[in-house]
């Protein structure tokens, strides 16, 4: 045992970093997860132009891939679903009914122009050894565009899980250059489905958001459901708007599911009409409005780190400004090395150095008489010319020498140093030059993604407030039962969001949720819906003296079904007077005595402030109190005296 938990421990932690490093969460590097990774990279290999057999690709990925043929057929659908990277051809399945992809043998798929803009640079990858040790594969792809937020991901690891949304293209490549102007921005999600969007409890990645359906209301008795929320499907939603008919939330005569390529669910309301009254209902009982919460966790230098939607997009830029740099000067060296060969090569030729080779009986004489002949040529170069470019003169064909044409190539050579001028000055000032390849960017593949969802604001729906008020809650004064099981003359009308408060003439109330059949006794003074702007007014004895307090009060916090008193209970406490609203004028009548003068008093409820429950209240009189009674003297309209 003492050696058992070590190894437990070690082997856990081992497997809980796998888990988070390399299968469940994103790199903010490329934005893509290990599978997703492997598949792009493959594709790459493997592009030709054409359409690949998902299969064939498959097949091909498992040489990097160590989970099996599965897991990468169905990243692959979800990666090319997003449109961003995969071009498909063939059944991808359906993000709106929920269909899946047909077999991997039937469909096809090959790399958008975006993948192949953005996403692979060799020169500036670093590569590790396969699973099997077989292969090489890209630790990060060099991503030019902050996929991290583009494509979104959910990802549930050891002990953590992530879930990013996607963002829309246009959106993300202005707010790159809005950072690199130094100017403000802000970033909301966007969905493929569509769909409206409250972004009022998101906060730059985390926090929640809420999406609902687009309904349209085409007459009184019909309505059309035209996109759905995010991560619901359309069987899904049809499925809720069912349980929610069947529970009685509302009422429809039909359902009908024309989706295709858009999502078209009609709903029809019957002979009632209407329709346009269930818009509330729809988005309070259906997944015609379901709440997003959101964590973005991504892989950052090796360690997953929780970060905000704005990091994430400063970190992707100045990554950006980085390869950017990097690939000008790759090209710089580039095409400074063409225009040294083709300018040795010109010198070459046309000083007919060529010709000096027939004396020559050895190769390595030759390549001496070359690299001699073209000392002095040296001080028009910036590079040193070494003998391999003697070697390289050589294998230029004699085909070639006969057909050179030295004024076209001083034109290519011209080209060439225009290119270096133009990749120096783009050098000199790189955040100029990333805002201009940004801008292209957006010229060439802005078009194709439009903003799909609507930001808006909408009020949350009170479920109390559309509850059919159908329940008929019965008091029976004489044998002391509350319920909806209860017949008698009068009852309360209720829905089953309702709260009923109960007032007993002991001074004790309790709050229930509506029962179908309670027990009260006959010691009851008020039962009615709980209403917390209501006020209520109270004259009570607080002890044997009949010094007599009054108070008014709300009743607004609560547990149900608990115990509470309006007043201390004490020896000879006790309710004088209960009731509720505002107008009550109180005649007091005085406890006499041999020296009383005055027997009664005027005393206004209204004139006392309304407090806490749990406040003693004002006294109604410095005498004690006989009894007191509602008077129309002052208010010809009293609320009656419930007691």
């Amino acid at each position: 045992m003492r050696y058992l938990k070590p190894l437990m421990d070690q082997n856990f932690l081992e497997y809980a970093s796998y888990v988070i490093k390399d299968r469940a969460i994103p790199d903010i590097e490329d934005g893509l997860k290990p599978v997703q990774r492997r598949i792009l990279y493959t594709m790459m290999k493997m592009d030709d132009g054409k359409f690949n057999k998902v299969a064939n690709v498959i097949g091909e990925c498992m040489k990097l891939h160590p989970h099996g043929d599965a897991s990468i057929g169905s990243a692959l659908v979800v990666l090319a679903n997003k449109e961003y990277f995969i071009e498909k051809q063939g059944n991808f399945g359906n993000i709106f009914t929920g269909d899946p992809a047909s077999a991997a043998r039937y469909i096809e798929a090959r790399l958008t122009p975006l993948a192949k803009e953005v996403l692979f640079q060799d020169e500036l990858t670093q590569f590790v050894e396969s699973y099997d040790g077989r292969n090489k594969e890209p630790v990060t792809l060099p991503c030019k565009i902050p996929a991290t937020l583009l494509l979104g991901a959910e990802g549930i690891a050891v002990g953590m899980s992530t879930r990013i949304l996607p963002h829309n293209f246009c959106e993300v490549l202005e707010a790159q250059i809005a950072h690199l102007q130094g100017k403000p921005f802000a970033l909301y999600p966007d969905f493929q489905t569509g769909g409206e969007m409250d972004v009022s409890a998101y906060q730059e990645g985390s926090g929640k958001i809420r999406v609902r359906a687009m309904i349209e209301v085409v007459d009184d008795k019909t309505l059309v459901i035209r996109e759905v929320p995010f991560g619901v499907t359309t069987e899904a939603l049809i499925q809720s708007v069912q349980e929610a008919v069947n529970k009685g939330k509302f009422k429809l005569s039909s359902i009908n599911d024309f989706t295709t390529d858009q999502v078209e669910i009609e709903l029809k309301t019957g002979r009632t009409g209407a329709a346009a009254s269930l818009l509330k209902p729809l988005y309070a009982f259906t997944l015609c409005e379901v709440s997003i919460t959101v964590n973005l966790l991504v892989i950052q230098n090796n360690q997953p780190v929780q970060i905000s939607v704005s990091d994430v997009l400063k970190y992707n830029t100045d990554q950006l400004l980085k390869i950017l740099e990097q690939e000008l000067r790759l090209s710089l060296k580039r095409t400074r090395l063409q225009w040294h060969h083709k300018r040795l090569e010109m010198y070459f030729i046309s000083q007919k150095i060529y010709q000096k080779l027939e004396k020559c009986e050895t190769y390595e004489e030759v390549v001496e008489t070359v690299w001699t002949s073209l000392k002095p040529l040296q001080k028009e170069l910036e590079q040193e010319i070494t003998r391999e470019d003697a070697e390289k003169l050589l294998s230029i064909q004699i085909k070639r020498l006969s057909k050179f044409d030295i004024q076209h190539n001083q034109q290519e050579l011209e080209k060439l140093a225009q290119t270096i001028d133009s990749l120096e000055k783009s050098l000199r000032d790189v955040k100029q030059y990333t805002i201009n390849y940004l801008k292209q960017l957006l010229k060439q593949y802005g078009k194709d993604y439009p903003r799909k969802t609507r930001i808006e604001k909408f009020a949350s729906v009170q479920l109390r407030e559309i509850a059919a008020v159908d329940l008929k809650v019965g008091w029976d004064t004489k044998e002391g039962y509350l319920g909806t099981e209860i017949k008698t003359d009068s009852s309360i009308l209720c829905s089953s969001y309702d709260r009923l408060i109960i007032f007993f003439k002991d001074g004790r109330y309790k709050i229930v949720r509506i029962p179908e059949k309670m027990f009260l006794g006959k010691d009851v003074m008020l039962v009615e819906k709980l209403d917390p702007a209501l006020v209520y007014n109270l004259v009570y004895y607080a002890s044997d003296n009949q010094i007599c307090y009054a108070k008014r009060f709300h009743v607004e916090k609560y547990i149900l079904d608990k115990d509470y008193h309006l007043f201390d209970v004490q020896k000879g406490a006790g309710v004088v007077h209960f009731s509720k609203g505002s107008g009550i004028m109180l005649e007091v009548f005085l406890v006499q005595n041999a020296r009383s003068r005055k027997t009664r008093e005027l005393f206004s409820l209204d004139e006392q402030p309304v407090k806490a429950i749990t406040a003693r209240g004002n006294r109604v009189s410095p005498k004690p109190v006989a009894k007191v009674k509602p008077t129309n003297q002052v208010n010809n309209n009293p609320q009656p005296n419930l007691v």
